[in-house]
């Protein structure tokens, strides 16, 4: 009876399979009406070159949130924004405050300022299908306004240049201790990045290289500049530094053009 019964259910599933392969056939068979055939015109002009979005991305400097959270001496905020005016050209600008405790061997420092960075940015990338990516080279110059306090420093030798021993340590009372205001520097510097649009949300990651040379510095007097808000360290044998940020910014659509 078991034998009969499989038999049967084999026979009724094969010819279920058939009558819904027919059907199938049948309707892949029959003319499409118009209004579908219509659609399908429709969605071959997809496949046209989309209209690019022009317009402002703003957003922040990640690295910088990130130092913040993590080291005790260190806090800043830095905006970014860009603007697309032509095919593959950018004007672009980055603004932001910075407050650091350097402390070396024989000095220690606050430094507290904010700067401007402004200039210009060049796509070399020639985007695939609908993506609007990026690998720019641009050009930025650098303004800082900045104040430096000595906290305290070590003499380690004297006025003929011999070693002091016991070393002094100089970290209350001394007059060449305390703040210096009204500071002020630029610098120029050359810019290599990436920038990559997340799944068409209008949201970018960003990384970037700046290169920069210092044209200018104030020095606070009693001793050098240690850190210039927006250029970074700087060094006794150089003017040149090198920078880097990490950003997330969103665009802003006012228009589109054609590719």
């Amino acid at each position: 009876m078991k034998r009969y019964t499989l038999l049967l259910a084999i026979s009724l599933f094969g010819t279920t399979l058939l009558l819904g392969q027919k059907q199938k056939t049948t309707q892949e068979s029959i003319p499409k009406p118009k209004k579908e055939q219509k659609e399908a015109v429709v969605r071959t002009t997809d496949t046209l070159p989309p209209n690019e979005k022009y317009g402002l991305r703003i957003g922040a400097d990640i690295s910088k949130l990130i130092r913040t959270s993590i080291e005790e001496n260190y806090t800043g905020l830095e905006l970014v924004g860009d603007y697309r005016i032509y095919k593959t050209l950018y004007a672009a600008m980055e603004l932001g405050n910075e407050s650091i405790i350097k402390d070396l061997p024989n000095i220690n420092t606050t430094t507290k300022g904010s700067y401007i960075r402004i200039g210009g940015d060049v796509n070399l990338y020639d985007n695939w299908y609908g993506m609007q990516n990026s690998i720019i080279a641009g050009i930025r110059y650098g303004m800082a306004s900045f104040s430096q306090e000595l906290n305290s420093f070590t003499i380690t030798r004297d006025n003929e240049g011999i070693a002091v021993f016991p070393q002094d340590t100089r970290n209350d009372g001394d007059p060449q201790l305390g703040k210096v205001e009204d500071l002020t520097a630029s610098w120029i510097e050359l810019v290599f990045g990436l920038k990559a649009e997340i799944a068409s949300t209008n949201i970018y990651l960003s990384a970037s290289i700046a290169l920069r040379r210092t044209l200018q510095q104030k020095q606070p007097g009693s001793f050098k500049n240690l850190y210039i808000p927006g250029f970074g360290l700087t060094n006794d044998f150089s003017k040149i530094g090198v920078g880097y940020n990490y950003t997330i910014t969103y665009l802003l659509p006012f228009y589109k053009k054609k590719r």
